[in-house]
């Protein structure tokens, strides 16, 4: 088990790296294959009055005048031992871990990142504990009664949630309960460690609607592997020793269909870590999401290479987990 951990890690270091060189490769080398020039780039950070010398100073400091390799390199350095940079003024220590330095907010985008990513792990942990257990809960009821009035409900209500984004949901959810009949706060993000208990309130109505449209989507492919396992032979077997029904369905056929679904889970809630951004907006909390989008509309180039790299990390992580997570359901997979 510790050398398929290792395997795994090893291989996630290593795709990280990749994520890394793509994302460089598009925000500093595709601009230039398709005609743009260094002092065109860097021409979008300065005013219209700029001097040459000042606009010299900006190729610089974001590194449009550098080779590739090199300044790829230096990148990834400024990740363990961090560097500095000139804004024509002062020089600015950034520590390490350096995600680079952004010359329009005149911020870090590390700490920027990790100042945000509160109001993002909040909404994705709260909507992915919620649709995992009502999804597969409510797939394992629609499999085990076939057919029922509860089976064609729940299939009604899956098609209902997939159909329904969370930018559709949610509005509608704010006019009924929060301004019609005063059940819930408009969200606000509050931090867990200044009141658990309002932070939770707040959370309800972002919770809910984000995990409408993934409990749909998992209670029916959870539905889908329980009938596929139930069909099974060991099922069968597991019947015909006298087994339970209850130890049947728990311990057997429910074990077969959730690694599926482990997987899935994993890399879904690697992608909301990375940036829940409709929730986000739909809500109007600022997490690495909304994050995301303001440096895209303002062309903040190392924030929005911060934003990538920092998703692509949790999406990693996440996989790594799932991996780990598989082999200990099912210990084929530690031996491919």
């Amino acid at each position: 088990m510790l050398t398929f951990i290792a395997r795994r890690l090893v291989a996630a270091i290593g795709l990280l790296i990749v994520v890394s060189f793509i994302t460089f490769v598009i925000f500093f080398v595709v601009p230039q294959w398709a005609g743009q020039t260094p002092e065109q780039m860097a021409r979008a950070y300065v005013g219209r009055g700029t001097t040459p010398a000042e606009l010299q100073i900006v190729e610089t400091r974001l590194g449009f005048n550098q080779a590739f390799l090199p300044h790829y390199f230096d990148y990834l350095k400024a990740m363990f031992v961090g560097t500095t940079y000139f804004d024509g003024t002062t020089y600015l220590h950034c520590s390490a871990p350096c995600f680079g330095y952004s010359f329009r907010t005149y911020q870090e985008v590390w700490p920027t990142v990790l100042s945000v990513f509160p109001v993002t792990l909040s909404i994705a942990l709260g909507a992915g504990v919620l649709w995992l257990i009502f999804g597969v809960a409510s797939g394992v009821v629609s499999a085990v009664f076939k057919g029922s009035v509860w089976d064609r409900a729940s299939m009604f209500i899956s098609l209902l949630g997939v159909s329904l984004p969370v930018y559709f949901i949610a509005p509608l959810a704010m006019l009924v309960l929060c301004y019609n009949w005063s059940l819930l706060p408009s969200p606000t993000y509050v931090g867990f460690t200044t009141n658990p208990a309002s932070w939770a309130e707040n959370m309800i109505l972002p919770w809910t609607c984000l995990a409408f449209g993934y409990a749909a989507l998992y209670t029916r492919l959870t539905r889908a592997g329980m009938l596929d396992a139930m069909s099974e032979d060991f099922t069968r077997t597991a019947r015909a020793k006298g087994l339970p029904e209850h130890r049947v369905i728990g311990k057997h056929a429910l074990r077969a269909a959730v690694t599926p679904i482990v997987t899935i889970f994993g890399m879904d809630f690697g992608a909301l870590l990375g940036g829940a951004v409709l929730a986000e907006q739909a809500f109007s909390m600022h997490g690495v999401g909304a994050l995301a989008i303001n440096s895209i509309a303002s062309q903040d180039f190392p924030m929005i290479m911060g934003v990538t790299l920092f998703a692509a990390l949790f999406v990693i992580l996440a996989n790594l987990v799932v991996d780990v997570a598989y082999a200990a359901l099912d210990p084929r997979v530690r031996l491919a």
